[in-house]
């Protein structure tokens, strides 16, 4: 799996407050979960490892993964809790609930165990603000059924939430190493826009609204996309120009002009280096009739 295949989808989550000792049996999830510790303490094990839980503890268990929770004999912990895959799973034909858990590794379906994130996260970490990891849960906090027709509205807002979620669980988790800097982040999305309204800037204004160096600054979008600023302002403007090749009768001429291109030898020059295809060529190989 990579990111681009990545649709995280969330099927229950919720708060489960332990008693004093309780345990729970050797388990595996088919789904991937994350445990906040809210309050109290504990000890999971796992793979192994073993990791002391207080308030504030995040504890990530990939999908598949053997673990077993212990609460303290005197201050137990509280799980604000949820199960998800990375991209959706149907498995509704075998379990009657989505967040199935087996407690028996002899009867574990393989096929059925959700996909693995593809770097590494951590397992046990300890988080500031707790009020705001819980705010996030709870507003997707969902029971543990399927989604129906009574249930889909509420459940597009469930999802919704629940992205926003992730996307501040990876930063937090990943750091710097997979996910691009915030700020860049936002940056970009202003980028694309300021390119889809014909309205890009000179790259000069964007770093100094980051109050970063020039070399700072494409050192950070490179990180970010993969591409150096100007190529991915003309890596944009060729697909958008792909699109108007295949599915308007503009001229080619029409479309090197209305996506910003200084002349059509320059356009299709470019064109042809990154597609292996002049702009006619791909026209007519890919064209769907009009």
């Amino acid at each position: 799996m990579d990111f681009a295949n990545l649709h995280p989808y969330v099927y229950y989550a919720t708060r489960y407050p332990f008693s004093k000792g309780q345990t729970s049996n050797n388990r595996i999830s088919y789904a991937s979960s994350l445990y906040l510790i809210s309050e109290g303490k504990g000890v999971v094990h796992t793979c192994g490892r073993t990791h002391e839980t207080a308030s504030g503890s995040l504890v990530y268990i990939p999908a598949g993964q053997l673990h077993h929770w212990v609460a303290d004999s005197q201050d137990p912990m509280v799980h604000v809790c949820c199960y998800f895959d990375w991209s959706y799973i149907d498995r509704r034909a075998e379990f009657a609930h989505p967040s199935k858990i087996c407690f028996d590794a002899a009867t574990l379906v393989p096929a059925l165990i959700g996909p693995a994130f593809p770097y590494y996260l951590p397992e046990h970490v300890k988080v500031e603000k707790l009020r705001v990891w819980m705010d996030f849960f709870e507003r997707f906090y969902t029971e543990n059924h399927y989604t129906n027709e009574r249930s889909y509205v509420r459940s597009l807002k469930i999802q919704s939430s629940f992205q926003q979620f992730i996307e501040f669980f990876l930063t937090f988790a990943l750091k710097e190493d997979h996910m691009p800097n915030p700020r860049m982040s936002k940056l970009l999305e202003r980028l694309d826009q300021d390119l889809v309204q014909g309205n890009l800037k000179p790259f000069e204004n964007y770093y100094r609204e980051l109050c970063i160096s020039r070399g700072y600054f494409f050192d950070l979008f490179k990180h970010a996309t993969g591409l150096p600023p100007t190529q991915y302002v003309i890596q944009f403007r060729i697909n958008r120009a792909k699109d108007d090749l295949l599915f308007t009768n503009l001229s080619i001429t029409e479309i090197a002009e209305k996506h910003g291109f200084s002349s059509l030898h320059y356009f299709s020059k470019i064109f042809r280096k990154l597609n292996g295809l002049s702009p006619r060529e791909y026209r007519e190989g890919n064209r769907v009739g009009l």
